[in-house]
């Protein structure tokens, strides 16, 4: 017998990046509502387990990652599981840094916010709170996901350069 849980369950492991609730409804069949409390049961029994995967929820999006505390065993993750929009925030971020997310939004828009608290909580962006907006700078953690070998904004800056060439 299959359970609405399986199915969203198997959706987001087999998901490339974070899935957004209308996507995973659509790909497992499922209302949006069943999708959504499908997957609100699963971040609950991932988190119950304590294991090495997690399910996270940024906005209406959820994605399946390995806990932070375990990523030294897998080593360096794919570029694959962050969607081309969110990589072109962070590389935004990376590049401009530090970037206040008013002046992100008047460049790319309304998703930046999902983008941010997506980077945010995968711990590659740092945000801190600055009057109205908020001001974003990669982390130690960005630097070592990519292999940068460097946290300096110059040196991230012409990594960034390198790679776009």
């Amino acid at each position: 017998m299959i359970f609405d849980k399986g199915l969203v369950e198997a959706a987001l492991f087999s998901a490339s990046g974070p899935l957004h609730l209308r996507d995973l409804a659509e790909k497992t069949g499922l209302s949006e509502e069943s999708a959504y409390d499908a997957a609100e049961s699963l971040i609950d029994d991932y988190n119950r387990r304590e294991g090495a995967i997690q399910i996270i929820k940024t906005g209406k999006e959820y994605l399946m990652q390995l806990r932070e505390e375990y990523t030294h065993v897998a080593g360096k993750t794919s570029d694959g599981e962050i969607t081309k929009g969110t990589m072109k925030t962070l590389v935004t971020i990376a590049y401009n840094q530090p970037l206040m997310q008013s002046e992100l939004f008047k460049n790319l828009g309304a998703r930046v916010y999902d983008d941010v608290r997506t980077l945010v909580d995968m711990g590659l962006v740092s945000k801190k709170r600055v009057g109205q907006s908020a001001e974003l700078t990669t982390t130690k953690k960005f630097s070592e996901y990519f292999g940068i070998g460097s946290t300096k904004k110059e040196d991230i800056r012409a990594w960034i350069d390198k790679k776009q060439r």
